[in-house]
């Protein structure tokens, strides 16, 4: 009986077995990355809208509210993207100098700071991203509400408009 080489049975089935490892990696990239990295910050938060009163007319944005201090800490870090339309309100209660930064977040950001009264009192536009640069609010305020960067001055919002939000007393 004559005995089979199987070495050129492995060299013909590397090729297969490659192709099927290869597949099986790509295949569970998605769930890998959603392992590795953090839960979002949406999970759990409050949903609401808001409007800001501009120039030209009303605009409504879809927020999500950061109210514990630990939705604060987490904020929009570890987000890809911004959608158009949405944001996150971060309302404090008492005026006061609010400090913002971008580290672990990926998205560049406007961030809209807020007096008790509603208005906007400045916006600090297109943020770096990752970055550990305090952002301050240069007076005291009660909200911040971050947008995707240039969003601000896509729907026109400036300093001065006026934002309507149960967090935000009507008084001028």
């Amino acid at each position: 009986m004559k005995q089979r080489d199987l070495t050129l049975n492995k060299s013909r089935a590397a090729p297969g077995v490659a192709l099927l490892f290869l597949l099986t990696v790509v295949a569970l990239i998605p769930a890998l990355g959603a392992a590795v990295q953090p839960a979002h910050a949406e999970v759990g938060m409050r949903r609401e809208t808001l409007t800001v009163q501009t120039q030209t007319g009303p605009t409504v944005v879809n927020i999500e509210v950061a109210e514990t201090h630990e939705e604060k800490s987490r904020g929009l870090m570890f987000r890809a993207k911004v959608p158009d339309g949405t944001g996150m309100l971060f309302p404090y209660g008492t005026p006061q100098e609010i400090t913002m930064w971008m580290k672990n977040t990926y998205a560049s950001l406007d961030m809209v700071f807020i007096r008790g009264n509603g208005i906007i009192h400045r916006i600090e536009t297109n943020t770096e991203p990752m970055s550990e640069r305090v952002i301050a609010s240069e007076g005291p305020v009660t909200a911040v509400l971050e947008l995707a960067a240039g969003a601000a001055a896509k729907l026109g919002i400036k300093p001065g408009d006026r934002v309507q939000h149960k967090a935000f007393s009507a008084a001028p």
